[in-house]
């Protein structure tokens, strides 16, 4: 073996040395190999402030233009891919062992749906905010019904298969036929309002579309008060309106994160986790008791940062950018009061 410009030949250890702490690279996996080779762009980041300013390159496989992306900690567990369908076009007919959920950026059109052996096809209309998803395995066509070009987010949980499979022949030729199934949810974020900070594993990527808004997210190892220690220049911040994404968890997991919307109609975003990926379907004992540590605080065995201990700067920075919108912060004082600890006497109690 010799030494390479990207990686240092290993040798043995001396005396009183680690030898964890040798100079490795990981190398890109089935799938990372599988986007490189597609001949588009790769975006990679914490998140993206709109989709439609990503760049787009002609995409040979699928018929249109396009560009991927992946965001930091969902490496593995889902890809996200931005295609435009050319005016009154159609991308190439798919078929793949991975499924996929698609948002309608822009454009209208129809898809069709088909599995093996079935005559006649399934058939539906798209339009500018339309959300639907792909059965497992099926074959589908988009077709753009419009004189200018469509573009959709695709969501799909190809790096699972393509990582466990490495096998793109199998992955795209498939003959079985699956039933469908989805896994995605919307909500939103009252006006004035934002939740508290919490952590969890990486997977969720979270789709803004509707309003405008911001996230905050550091690693755990810089405490809950990283403005007020000095640490502000380690917190990553990615701002978003429709159709932006952010990472809930980028990176290896377990930094805490933060949502907010500042806009006048709210905050609204839908988490796509991809089917393996959501935390309560991460293998246990059947049966055993499930918590959303995420809506628990820290103090009671929780991940989430109460509102009375979060750093100040975070309550500042939130009213400053509702002022600047003409939105009134609805964060009620009392919400930043600590509570009483139990048995503890508060003034007003007893008399």
């Amino acid at each position: 073996m010799h030494d390479t410009p990207d990686q240092v030949h290993w040798h043995e250890p001396k005396a009183g040395e680690n030898a964890g702490y040798g100079k490795f690279k990981r190398a890109p996996m089935p799938y990372d190999r599988f986007m490189e080779a597609e001949g588009v762009p790769v975006y990679r980041g914490i998140g993206v402030r709109r989709v439609q300013d990503l760049p787009l390159a002609p995409w040979k496989r699928l018929g249109g233009r396009g560009s991927y992306i992946q965001l930091f900690g969902t490496e593995g567990l889902w890809g996200l891919y931005l295609v435009e369908i050319p005016s009154a076009g159609a991308l190439n007919v798919e078929r793949h062992l991975y499924e996929k959920v698609v948002l309608v950026v822009e454009g209208r059109g129809t898809t069709e749906v088909w599995q093996e052996g079935q005559g006649k096809r399934h058939a539906f209309e798209w339009q500018k905010g339309s959300l639907f998803s792909i059965p497992l395995n099926a074959y589908h066509r988009l077709v753009n019904a419009a004189s200018a070009p469509a573009l959709l987010l695709c969501g799909t949980s190809a790096p699972n298969v393509m990582n466990v499979i490495d096998n793109t022949d199998f992955v795209f030729n498939c003959p079985y036929t699956f039933s469908d199934r989805f896994y995605l949810w919307i909500g939103q974020h009252e006006t004035g309002r934002y939740s508290k900070a919490h952590k969890h594993a990486s997977a969720a990527v979270l789709v803004c579309i509707k309003g405008k808004g911001y996230t905050y997210t550091w690693p755990e190892t810089l405490g809950t008060t990283p403005w007020r220690d000095g640490k502000a220049d380690k917190v990553l911040r990615q701002d978003y309106e429709p159709v932006g994404l952010v990472s809930a968890a980028p990176m290896s997991g377990d930094w805490f994160h933060q949502h907010f919307g500042i806009g006048k109609e709210g905050l609204r975003i839908t988490a796509w986790h991809g089917p393996n990926n959501q935390r309560s379907r991460k293998p246990g004992r059947p049966g055993e008791q499930l918590m959303d540590y995420g809506a628990i605080d820290l103090s009671k065995g929780g991940s989430a940062i109460p509102y009375h201990q979060e750093d100040p700067a975070i309550r500042r920075e939130f009213e400053a950018a509702l002022e600047r919108e003409g939105v009134a912060s609805r964060m009620n004082p009392e919400f930043y009061q600590r509570p009483p600890a139990e048995g503890e006497v508060v003034m007003g109690d007893v008399m």
